[in-house]
């Protein structure tokens, strides 16, 4: 029996590697002698540098950025070395969890140490980007992250202006000249699942705003701020387009990775896959394991094990879901490759309960084993 296992992480209880390494006791606890591969996966955000570094025997490093208030801290992402590849997760230096609730506001919040992980990468001689975008607290369009390229964006007395959605105000000339000149050389794949514009109802101001701390009178001043943006930004970049899908993902930091950087924008799942070489490990599997913390009938929608199973039924496998709960709509999870999935909570406890590590892991073994031995059992049947 052959078995990959493509699963990711149950956020806030088992990583990806802890959910894999669970359900390979667990089969092997039902086959003893089955060849199981864990190949760690995420969709784009949290996750996505250590699946992505631990599949490729990358390497994680450190640097030292400015956080989305500014303040100096410790921001870690990959390289791999042999390819000059750089992975990033933009919340590193960017998310939303690194500040206080209290300290929420677009207004202030910068991606000024997106573009010191990517400098800082480039100096260490990284041509190829991968980056996730997910989790931001920022609404500023990338432009933080461009200012620290040595990107210009001046106000009308040829000063920087101020980072954060408050200094896209102020812009009124853009200059590219001083920008770093190996980002010529460089290329930028994007793991993007939203498909949001950057401005108007459906603009990143509008629809995530608030949940960065932006109120009503912000949002309206944030879209007409970044409308402008985008029009000076077109007058040097003809190319950039305000309503390209994905261009309002990360308070619009996909605008700027396209317009500024050439970037590609690309599902979160499918560009973890490509880049961890899953294909190969799904095409020797007798049967392909995935799930997630959830799964509901929002997982068919970009989600990593609807990811992985497209890929599995691509090559004809069997597909096995296991996820720590999941809701009455999952069943939608059927008509996309899954052919079966399983809650693994085994009895009554709290949610502090479920979500304990030991207590998962448990769990998830234990579930595991018991949906192989029927495999094994109705095998044996029909042989």
């Amino acid at each position: 029996m052959k078995v990959t296992v493509a699963i990711d992480s149950f956020k806030g209880s088992l990583s990806t590697f802890q959910a894999g390494e669970a359900i390979s006791e667990g089969v092997k606890l039902a086959y003893p002698d089955s060849d199981v591969k864990i190949c760690p996966i995420a969709d784009g955000g949290e996750g996505t540098v250590e699946a992505i570094i631990s599949a490729t025997g990358g390497e994680i490093v450190a640097v030292d950025v400015c956080n989305p208030l500014g303040k100096r801290i410790t921001a870690s992402y990959g390289i791999i070395r042999e390819t000059k590849t750089a992975v990033i997760e933009m919340s590193a230096a960017a998310g939303i969890t690194l500040i206080k609730d209290v300290e929420r506001n677009p207004l202030n919040t910068t991606t000024y140490g997106v573009g010191e992980m990517i400098a800082d990468a480039i100096s260490r001689g990284c041509r190829k980007f991968v980056v996730g975008i997910g989790g931001s607290a920022t609404n500023d369009g990338g432009v933080g992250m461009l200012q620290a390229l040595g990107f210009e964006f001046l106000d009308k007395n040829a000063n920087q202006v101020a980072t954060g959605a408050k200094g896209i105000k102020d812009i009124v000339e853009i200059k590219t000249d001083k920008a770093l000149k190996e980002l010529g050389e460089c290329t930028f794949s994007v793991a993007c699942d939203v498909k949001n514009p950057l401005c108007g109802e459906n603009g990143c101001s509008a629809i995530y705003g608030p949940q960065k701390g932006a109120t009503p009178e912000m949002i309206k001043n944030m879209d007409l701020w970044l409308h402008n943006y985008a029009s000076l930004t077109k007058e040097i970049i003809p190319k950039s387009d305000e309503n390209t899908p994905g261009t309002g993902a990360a308070g619009g930091m996909g605008f700027a990775l396209l317009s500024y950087l050439g970037a590609k924008l690309e599902s979160g799942i499918e560009l973890v896959m490509k880049e961890t070489k899953l294909e190969e490990y799904v095409k020797e599997a007798d049967i392909v394991v995935t799930g997630e913390g959830r799964l509901d009938g929002q997982s068919y929608m970009g989600k990593a094990p609807i990811g992985v199973a497209k890929l599995a039924k691509k090559h004809g496998k069997l597909v096995v879901a296991f996820s720590g709960c999941v809701t009455d709509d999952a069943v939608l999870c059927n008509g996309h490759g899954i052919d079966a999935f399983f809650p693994i909570l085994r009895k009554p406890c709290t949610l502090q309960e479920a979500m304990d590590c030991d207590n998962a892991y448990k769990n998830l073994r234990d579930t595991v084993c018991q949906v192989f031995r029927l495999i094994k059992a109705t095998v044996n049947i029909y042989r």
